[in-house]
């Protein structure tokens, strides 16, 4: 065939198949509409599944696999056209809007916050970007950061998500599933970690360090240099740096901030010693309650799959079709259940789009579980 003639006919199939498309649309709205006046709207999944097996033998050997992904999408975008037609704005959706309408317009300058750590922590630092005269509680661990604010010693919690050069910080993600909290917003930081020890002391007398295991792992290449030196993972850098103030010892230095170095009266060694300059942690903000600010231009989300093939590419499809910015996909393995995994998605969408309102109200039924985290923006 002419190539103009080939490019001629694809356009005619294309434009038939678009004139199709929107004729069943129409059929399947028209048919959850009686449905629906019978007493609900449930899906014939016989009749699906027979339909697809006859469109996979039409398409012959060669192009049954083919065809049926292309049932399975159709069937996806059909069940979700049908609920918009029928059921309206669904739960999730629901709350994102009376979350829209009740939170305030400004974020507050001043509240009561909960952070891992001591004075100097990189938490610290967060917590003050993102607000201007917080009251800051300390505590031990990331889970006592989520029970504080559970007992309502805190309105917020700040902790740190994940570093570009490390990676996540998995626990929080086991913590916000297990307590159910939001996002509020983020905050990105820049992390320069400097070698840090007692006045006095110089490189050549170090045998011990201690830091964060986050930090350790930033500071990899460094540590090789020195394979003598015994490294030692301690509760939080600013911790770390604490530590070493307070040791009396000359032999111990500390993975830190520049500003526990002042904080704590501390010599620096060795100054951004982090395997790459360009090292970023993110730090979000967490509620106990649903708020969304002015501005919100970033979703998280968690959930849960079936256990059976395309599961996840028909979340990834309808988060396609509907034009919507996948930022992140990260997946964490299930304690309690063989070979299945959570997965962590961050979208890049206005709250106010009509599209991620649809994708919201979408997502649960594909799903086993689904977690809406929050929307929120991010201060760089």
């Amino acid at each position: 065939m002419d190539p103009m003639e080939r490019q001629a006919e694809l356009s005619r199939i294309d434009e038939e198949l678009g004139r199709l498309f929107v004729r069943r649309m129409e059929l399947a709205a028209e048919a959850a509409r009686e449905k629906q006046d019978e007493g609900g709207f449930l899906p014939d999944r016989t009749a699906e599944r027979e339909a697809r097996a006859r469109f996979r033998a039409q398409a012959g050997e060669a192009l049954e696999d083919y065809a049926g992904v292309l049932y399975g999408t159709l069937t996806d975008v059909t069940r979700s056209w049908q609920a918009a037609v029928t059921r309206g704005p669904g739960p999730e959706g629901a709350r994102i809007t009376a979350a829209l309408e009740v939170t305030p317009k400004l974020f507050p300058e001043k509240a009561a916050v909960v952070c891992q750590g001591v004075e100097g922590a990189y938490s610290q630092i967060a917590v003050e970007k993102l607000f201007r005269e917080p009251s800051i509680t300390y505590v031990s661990s990331f889970e006592a950061v989520f029970a504080a604010i559970a007992g309502g010693l805190g309105r917020y919690g700040v902790l740190p998500l994940e570093n570009s050069t490390a990676g996540s910080v998995n626990r929080i993600y086991d913590l916000m599933m297990q307590y159910n909290f939001r996002i509020v917003r983020s905050a990105r930081l820049k992390i320069d970690h400097n070698l840090l020890a007692r006045p006095g002391a110089s490189l050549s007398d170090i045998r011990e360090i201690v830091s964060h295991e986050q930090a350790i792992r930033q500071c990899a290449g460094f540590l090789r240099g020195y394979p003598n030196i015994k490294v030692t993972p301690v509760e939080n850098t600013a911790v770390a740096a604490k530590l070493v103030a307070e040791s009396g010892r000359n032999d111990l230095a500390a993975l830190s901030s520049r500003s526990c170095a002042e904080l704590y009266g501390l010599a620096t060694l060795a100054s951004a010693v982090q395997d790459m300059g360009n090292n970023h942690t993110r730090f979000i903000c967490i509620s106990r309650t649903l708020e969304i600010y002015p501005g919100a231009d970033r979703t998280s989300v968690m959930l849960t799959l079936p256990h059976r093939p395309g599961s996840l590419y028909r979340i990834l499809a309808r988060i396609n079709a509907l034009g919507i910015n996948l930022t992140k996909l990260e997946s964490r393995p299930l304690p309690d259940r063989d070979f299945e995994f959570m997965f962590y998605f961050d979208l890049d969408t206005p709250v106010y789009s009509p599209r991620f309102l649809r994708l919201m109200n979408d997502l649960p039924s594909l799903c086993d579980t689904f977690r809406y985290l929050g929307s929120y923006s991010e201060i760089v």
